[in-house]
């Protein structure tokens, strides 16, 4: 038997993994030492809770057919094994799959973390979509793919301007040799 699931199961394990990344941003805001990093992990966290808000939003205007189960699942495990899937998922919403926030890393490391964290959630959609016959939804599933690129996208945005932001000048690094 294979398995599959449908767009409902798949927004509904978007929505999570997004408020997990809304608390990463609310943690690393809480830990920043300077109120610059402080207003960008809480624009960031802003955005991820924006991001939730349009899954659940695109969820309700799901029809019936992706809503509908693929599989006979009397014990509701498909939904379980997902919310399992993104409550470990990836790092969206930590450091590291292991790891806890130390405080000290700088916002470009933050960003980083940020950044790896949604390439590997574009990595699994992609591979969830697989998954999810079309009659289920398959193109929304695209959608959350679509709406994870532009994040990236937005992050690495960021990142650059704080990389020229915190790297020396050409004549500083002459200076340094």
């Amino acid at each position: 038997m294979s398995i599959t699931f449908n767009a409902d199961e798949i927004f509904e394990m978007a929505e999570e993994i997004e408020h997990n990344a809304v608390e990463f941003y609310r943690e690393a805001a809480g830990k920043a030492s300077d109120a610059a990093t402080k207003n960008m992990l809480e624009d960031l966290a802003m955005m991820e809770d924006g991001h939730e808000k349009t899954f659940a939003q695109m969820r309700q205007e799901l029809s019936s057919g992706e809503k509908e189960a693929t599989v006979f699942d009397p014990d509701n495990e498909a939904a379980q094994y997902l919310r399992t899937m993104a409550a470990f998922h990836g790092t969206e919403g930590k450091a590291s799959p292991t790891e806890k926030l130390t405080g000290k890393e700088t916002l470009a490391e933050l960003l980083k973390i940020a950044l790896q964290a949604e390439k590997d959630s574009i990595a699994f959609y992609v591979g969830i979509k697989g998954l999810v016959p079309a009659r289920s939804g398959k193109d929304k599933v695209e959608k959350i793919i679509i709406e994870e690129m532009a994040h990236v996208s937005t992050l690495g945005a960021k990142l650059q301007s704080c990389l020229l932001y915190t790297s020396p000048s050409p004549r500083d690094r002459t200076r340094s040799r």
